[in-house]
């Protein structure tokens, strides 16, 4: 919560950060994403549970590609969207859905099976959603910084955005605990948020060029987060 709450508050009180900077640290949220995505993820779900396993990581693919049609791409930071109130509802509806589905998988459970005891990769992915969170917040506060929203308005949807999340990973653990879903369910449902990643990562990678030439700094933030994705093999 508090990785998309002071960033928020951060970027009100500063009114406006450089576009290069947000650029950067998604550069470096995109690279690490889609690293961990295959080197951690995709690996460990085919090795736990191969059926069906790529139709989810697709069917994932595909829901990110719904939800920013209701969030207009502000997870890849995109804040040119005139912010309405009917508009900026149904941009937080895409937002909200994108972060309680991609909490889930914190329940710690997806492992399953021999490696239920492993929490690693519920570390891996906790750290690869912060990550991303950061640039995300500050791209939502500088968005919501050219509406008529006040003070108040801007905590209001910061802190909404900033408990979907927790109130995912709650969910996980009350529906794994009371026997709702298997850890092949879980299994699922995480390969549907890796899915959700490597749209993510993907298009924020492709947006990073300019011309189809990589700026220097972005290219570095990219192998950036590769390597730190690598090192928490």
């Amino acid at each position: 919560m508090l990785v998309v709450l002071v960033p928020g508050v951060l970027t009100y009180y500063l009114k406006k950060l450089h576009p290069n900077s947000i650029k950067l640290l998604l550069s470096f949220s995109g690279g690490f994403l889609l690293s961990i995505a295959f080197i951690h993820f995709v690996p460990e779900l085919y090795m736990n549970n191969s059926e069906r396993v790529g139709l989810f990581i697709l069917l994932g693919f595909l829901l990110q590609v719904i939800l920013e049609f209701l969030s207009k791409g502000i997870e890849h930071g995109h804040t040119h969207v005139k912010a309405n109130t009917s508009a900026f509802l149904v941009m937080m509806v895409g937002l909200s859905i994108h972060a309680l589905i991609e909490g889930i998988p914190l329940a710690g459970e997806y492992h399953g099976h021999e490696h239920a005891h492993d929490h690693s990769g519920s570390f891996t992915i906790f750290t690869g959603i912060m990550i991303h969170k950061l640039p995300v917040a500050i791209s939502l506060t500088t968005l919501m910084l050219g509406s008529n929203l006040g003070l108040k308005g801007i905590l209001t949807n910061l802190l909404i955005f900033a408990i979907m999340a927790p109130i995912g990973l709650l969910i996980g653990k009350f529906l794994h605990a009371e026997e709702l879903l298997s850890s092949n369910v879980l299994d699922y449902i995480f390969a549907v948020v890796i899915g959700m990643f490597l749209h993510i990562s993907t298009t924020i990678i492709f947006e990073s060029s300019e011309g189809h030439k990589f700026n220097l700094y972005k290219f570095l933030s990219i192998l950036l987060g590769f390597g730190i994705a690598i090192l928490l093999h």
